[in-house]
């Protein structure tokens, strides 16, 4: 068993908006984290992911549709959907979980 604590991951990170901080083949979980006003850059990823909102407030819209984030939110997003956090007006703090781990899928 491991266990994280979301500010101590958030320190780690640094300066950049992702840390990945557990890994296993099959899962794989880190931080993203956007601050008012600043562009999503990601790119589609080849493997299912899910979003829980810690904090912050902005909106998902993917090729599917489109939905408000904010703390407690969990969103699922399939391997290789376009997605993009839009009108970040507080800064948002997400737990991202990747299944299988990230960058595992060709």
């Amino acid at each position: 068993m491991k266990s994280y604590k979301v500010d101590d991951q958030d320190e780690a990170r640094g300066l950049e908006p992702w840390i990945e901080f557990q890994r296993a083949a099959d899962i794989s979980t880190g931080l993203y984290v956007l601050d008012a006003g600043e562009a999503d850059e990601q790119e589609p990823h080849t493997e299912d992911e899910i979003y829980v909102c810690v904090s912050g407030r902005a909106r998902l819209v993917t090729s599917s549709g489109e939905c408000d984030v904010e703390p407690g939110s969990v969103i699922f997003v399939p391997a290789r959907e376009e997605h993009r956090f839009v009108d970040v007006t507080e800064r948002l703090a997400l737990v991202v979980v990747f299944g299988p781990a990230e960058g595992s899928q060709a």
